[in-house]
């Protein structure tokens, strides 16, 4: 694992050079020098546009992220615990699933507006479905005996769900949260696009109008750098923490 680390790691000057190459062959503004690029890059980030605007984007991405999260984990849940839920909400799990998010999106902008609440409520309704459908397996896949051990020491509700389902549930968790942050970006960008006027999908909307490629590539760049960082110093120290204490949990229950 860790090799391959470092050769994601050492492709990426491979990647810049070759790059570079085809922009000095090429010889075109529609594909930008790396130079012209991060000359680009820090303008932006000179005249405090960058900044303004991935914040912005970012606090959008997060208040969607929970929010989808905390709602998707929790009807997944039930309706992997419950027949009656699954029958009943499936039909409409597999609607929003298949619903472009382009169409809740313009949909959403049309009933309320181009306000902040729509754009939010987009991203979340577009996310939730995927969230229930990952806990929803993991509610499946629930251990009965450990829910036997359970009522035999007769665990509280709050021990039961810390001590014998969120061990059992981590791994769902963990994939819906990755896959959720992939997506909910994406989808972000496009709201913002279409209905906000500020926010990184705002900028490159902007560029785009004026075929500024260096300005797209570098807001589209400094986003996914966040992304990433994120990834390596929120979610990958969470994985190893979190493993550690399920194991625990499950030795303990």
């Amino acid at each position: 694992m860790n090799g391959s680390r470092w050769a994601c790691w050492l492709a990426l000057p491979v990647l810049v050079v070759i790059w570079g190459v085809a922009a000095l062959l090429v010889d075109t503004p529609l594909l930008p020098s790396p130079a012209a690029v991060l000359r680009s890059f820090w303008l932006a980030v000179q005249s405090g546009e960058l900044p303004h605007h991935l914040l912005v984007t970012l606090r959008r991405v997060l208040i969607s992220f929970g929010l989808a999260m905390v709602l998707g984990a929790m009807l997944g849940v039930w309706m992997g615990r419950s027949r009656v839920a699954n029958a009943v909400l499936d039909p409409l799990l597999v609607l929003f699933l298949n619903l472009p998010a382009l169409v809740t999106i313009i949909l959403l902008y049309v009933w309320f507006g181009l306000v902040e609440a729509a754009a939010v409520l987009a991203v979340v309704v577009n996310k939730v479905p995927n969230v229930a459908v990952t806990l929803r397996e993991g509610a499946r896949s629930l251990d009965p005996k450990l829910e036997q051990m359970a009522r035999v020491y007769g665990f509280s509700r709050r021990q039961r769900v810390v001590d014998v389902w969120l061990p059992q549930l981590f791994p769902y968790l963990m994939a819906a949260t990755r896959g959720g942050l992939a997506l909910i970006w994406k989808i972000v960008l496009v709201v913002e696009l279409l209905g906000r006027s500020d926010g990184v999908g705002f900028q490159l909307h902007m560029a785009f109008q004026v075929f500024d490629v260096a300005s797209i590539l570098a807001y589209s760049l400094a986003f996914i750098a966040v992304v990433q960082l994120i990834e390596l110093a929120a979610l990958q120290p969470l994985e190893r923490r979190a493993s550690a204490w399920r194991e625990a949990g499950l030795q303990h229950a």
